[in-house]
């Protein structure tokens, strides 16, 4: 009578031994001189400053801000186009532009995925765009875990988590305790959906208006899949430049990531408790995938509010005397700004001005 395997049971080791093979490169890429080789280990290894002194940080109250998410049904999107190297940058995105709202310098990322088989090639293009995110976010892809599970998964299908670990110095983390009337309200664009509203979005599309996924949609000029799969926006760069460009004055009151629950809920998190956010809704350029959603499954516009971003990824709320300048240094990194509200004395919230 044959023995029962590993395999047998959906787990193929050799499979899972190329999978793995074939991803320190992409690990290897990420990596600062705060990283220290570990290849092989139970463990990844980071020193929290630089031992050469010409980088050297010399911290003095270092505070760990640690960070957590995921992609959400994005993943069915991605499986239906084909294309797995991109819900990689969402990944790291989702965690890193939380870590920077509290002015957070992310240092590394872990990942986890979940998967119903092992698959090389599938495994390398998720990493490859979680290796993509963690470059355009500066930290470094320190590790990871790979599960194969059939019973959970059905073949093909996968899902994702991460994992961000960031620093600041006390005196200077971003806590929207400073927030205080007249500050203004500079929102960053987003680059469309990022990685929220996926079974709305979902829904509208595929299953209200009928489209494809390789259906060509004319008024975005792209695919069904390209305008869905669009990346989340990583903030990193240009914020770390606003925050350590003014070394003295604390200009950037309060930082928020706009993610499930759209601005306003987003926005109402991190104001005290005698101000109010004024939004105007008709400061920004709304990306039209925002619109086509909205026909498509005939969505009213709270609905599209409290669910989407709409344009907005990003919102600092700052000295109004530097708003201008910080436009500008936003600019100078590539990201659009405009000025959408301001603070004013009140019961905390966000009402529309």
């Amino acid at each position: 009578m044959a023995k029962t395997t590993y395999k047998d049971a959906g787990v193929d080791l050799e499979v899972y031994r190329q999978s793995m093979a074939r991803l320190p490169k992409l690990l290897h890429r990420t990596y600062s001189p705060r990283v220290i080789p570990n290849d092989g280990g139970f463990a990844g290894l980071f020193q929290l400053d630089f031992s050469n002194a010409l980088f050297a940080r010399k911290y003095q109250d270092p505070v760990l801000v640690s960070c957590t998410d995921g992609v959400g049904t994005k993943l069915k999107v991605a499986s239906l186009t084909g294309v797995h190297n991109t819900v990689g940058i969402d990944l790291v995105a989702m965690s890193v532009n939380d870590a920077i709202c509290c002015g957070a310098e992310p240092l590394f990322f872990l990942d986890y995925v979940a998967m119903s088989h092992d698959d090389p090639e599938l495994l390398e293009q998720i990493v490859e765009g979680i290796s993509e995110g963690c470059l355009q976010a500066d930290c470094a892809l320190l590790g990871g875990e790979t599960a194969i599970m059939p019973d959970l998964y059905a073949r093909g299908d996968y899902d994702l988590a991460g994992f961000c670990v960031a620093v600041a110095e006390r005196k200077k983390l971003v806590d929207g305790k400073s927030i205080s009337p007249d500050d203004l309200i500079l929102g960053v664009a987003s680059s469309g959906l990022h990685s929220n509203g996926f079974s709305l979005a979902r829904k509208a599309v595929f299953e209200i208006g009928s489209l494809g996924i390789h259906d060509h949609v004319a008024e975005l000029g792209q695919t069904v899949g390209q305008a869905l799969l669009e990346p989340t926006r990583i903030y990193v760069r240009s914020v770390r430049r606003v925050l350590s460009y003014y070394k003295v004055k604390r200009v950037v009151h309060g930082i928020t990531h706009i993610t499930g629950g759209g601005l306003h809920e987003n926005l109402a998190r991190i104001l005290p408790q005698d101000v109010q956010a004024v939004i105007d809704h008709g400061s920004w350029r709304v990306p039209g995938v925002f619109p086509w959603l909205q026909r498509l499954g005939e969505i009213d516009e709270a609905e599209m509010d409290q669910v989407f971003n709409m344009g907005i990824g990003l919102a600092l709320i700052v000295s109004p005397h530097y708003a201008d300048s910080i436009r500008h240094q936003l600019a100078d990194c590539g990201q659009e700004s405009w000025t959408i509200g301001r603070i004013v004395a009140g019961g905390r919230g966000v009402v529309c001005g």
